[in-house]
């Protein structure tokens, strides 16, 4: 009990230094975790975004460990996926004991419900995904883990961001033509948690273009250090911008 409780002194103060003041809930709700379930905010077992506790894949096989997890077992599922779209479907089953019927977790991944920060890796976030959700059937665990949302808030990993070769600059003015400039937009992406399509969205409008990469170096210039000041002054203001795009393309559609 006391050991729960140096763990709990220790999320709590990590928590505040990374997210500054938390409500009473949020207190609360980690205080659960941390008893029920020992996870450690050094170790990156929980993210919080928007005022919600989400459990990472580390936090998952940690609680799975300490459970004496038998087994976990995926497969891809052939017939529903679509490689030339990149569009994945994996089939996971975690056995809690040697005589366990398993407890099965089905995870999708595609372009358009990944970060652009790891495309190209979309088998592996699907197969994170169906893995981290028969865990949670499992173990019982009510708390959606951050791998799946439609959209990463995390950096990723180096096993998560292949590499790739380096493209020449072209001539049109593009973002992909600067790579600084993309470089910067991606760590404003990550630093204030925001989605990537829907900042794509606000660019494109922004510039006037029907794309980013239409876009002169002087106008994405100009929309990076507007969105670094809106995000940096209200945060939340800036959210509902955002979200308000997503639902024009649902009327449009």
């Amino acid at each position: 009990m006391k050991r729960r409780c140096n763990i709990f002194l220790s999320n709590s103060k990590l928590a505040r230094a990374t997210w500054g003041e938390l409500s009473r809930s949020v207190i609360r709700t980690l205080r659960t975790l941390t008893e029920e379930y020992s996870l450690l905010i050094s170790r990156g077992d929980l993210q919080l975004l928007d005022g919600r506790w989400y459990v990472t894949h580390a936090g998952l096989l940690r609680i799975a460990r300490s459970k004496n997890c038998c087994g976990i077992r995926s497969a891809l599922v052939s017939r529903l996926s679509d490689p030339s779209a990149n569009r994945w479907i994996f089939r996971a089953t975690v056995y809690k004991s040697p005589r366990s019927r398993g407890f099965v977790g089905y995870g999708d991944a595609d372009p358009s419900n990944v970060s652009r920060l790891v495309r190209g890796a979309e088998m592996r976030v699907a197969e994170t995904r169906a893995v981290n959700r028969a865990l949670r059937k499992a173990y019982g665990i009510g708390l959606c883990s951050v791998e799946e949302l439609g959209w990463s808030s995390s950096a990723p990993s180096p096993s998560d961001n292949p590499a790739r070769p380096s493209k020449p600059c072209a001539s049109n003015g593009s973002s992909n033509s600067h790579p600084r400039l993309r470089d910067k937009l991606c760590l404003l992406i990550r630093k204030y948690e925001l989605a990537p399509t829907l900042v794509k969205r606000y660019a494109a409008d922004f510039c006037g273009t029907e794309t980013l990469r239409d876009a002169s170096r002087d106008l994405v210039e100009a929309f990076i250090s507007t969105l670094a000041e809106e995000a940096a002054k209200d945060r939340a203001a800036l959210i509902c911008k955002l979200n308000s795009y997503n639902q024009l393309e649902e009327v449009k559609s």
